[in-house]
């Protein structure tokens, strides 16, 4: 019995370009939730078609609480809210799933690819890098997927991110919706991108889920760049942390839990 595992953002959702369209209370909000919601059906419509029995979906965007679980199929389970853990936008992720979807997910912080690019904390932090490397939301699920050892399959979300997952392993299945271009976005049609996503997902499982593991580093050299020095300075206390530069916190570990604990603390 095939068991997908989904996790849903927002700021990648087809042709999405300003905060405001983020945001629960903002009136231009609801029109981009609708096509969060039909992009998350895409991806269940494509897993059902490749023999998924069993969807779990983690509402990850802001306060978890965007997607309508009655506009999704039968088959899921969903995760709204937030936990605590240090999954996060991957809580209840283990070994039990048979791969991974990403969907309206987003470039890494510091990048030019979406107007609205950031990791993890959008107001505090500046970036975030592993092995010298910027660390984009998926990068950091990604990972922890394979610590779990589960492979992440498919990819929705700007043209950037969707190239940077190919870096990470050329056997992720993406579909690039929008084109970031300084304050702007280039998008395909929304119709469009539901059609690729539920072809894409549908190919993704029913080809060599192994082909997409990845395989972790043997050590992790963890970087937060903070907006403020103040932030900085306080959370260069935490255990094992220590000030690099005056906005810069360096942490480092072999074990990637420890790596995503100290992300959860620090930002």
């Amino acid at each position: 019995m095939m068991k997908i595992y989904i996790s849903a953002d927002i700021e990648g959702t087809t042709g999405i370009t300003s905060w405001d369209e983020t945001e629960k209370d903002k009136e231009s909000y609801a029109r981009f939730q609708e096509q969060m919601n039909r992009e998350v059906k895409a991806a269940c419509d494509g897993a059902i078609k490749a023999g998924a029995k069993e969807i779990w979906i983690n509402d990850a965007h802001d306060s978890g609480r965007n997607l309508n679980p009655r506009l999704l199929p039968k088959n899921i389970k969903i995760i709204r809210g937030w936990a605590g853990h240090p999954f996060s936008m991957v809580q209840e992720l283990d070994s039990s799933f048979d791969a991974v979807l990403f969907t309206g997910y987003h470039s890494h912080g510091g990048s030019r690819s979406n107007p609205l690019a950031h990791t993890m904390n959008p107001y505090d932090v500046d970036y975030i890098k592993i092995n010298g490397e910027y660390a984009s939301e998926f990068t950091l699920h990604a990972y922890a997927a394979a610590y779990v050892g589960v492979p992440s399959v498919f990819i929705s979300g700007d043209k950037g991110l969707c190239e940077d997952a190919k870096r990470l392993n050329p056997n992720i299945r993406t579909v690039g919706v929008n084109e970031g271009r300084g304050a702007s976005t280039i998008s395909i049609h929304p119709d469009l991108a539901v059609e690729m996503i539920e072809k894409e997902v549908e190919e993704a499982l029913k080809g060599d889920l192994s082909l997409c593991k990845i395989q972790l580093p043997k050590e992790f050299n963890l970087e937060i760049g903070y907006v403020s020095h103040t932030k900085a300075h306080r959370f260069s206390f935490y255990p094992g942390a220590k000030l690099v530069s005056s906005k810069v916190v360096a942490f480092t570990s072999e074990d990637y839990f420890e790596i995503l604990r100290t992300i959860l603390f620090l930002t």
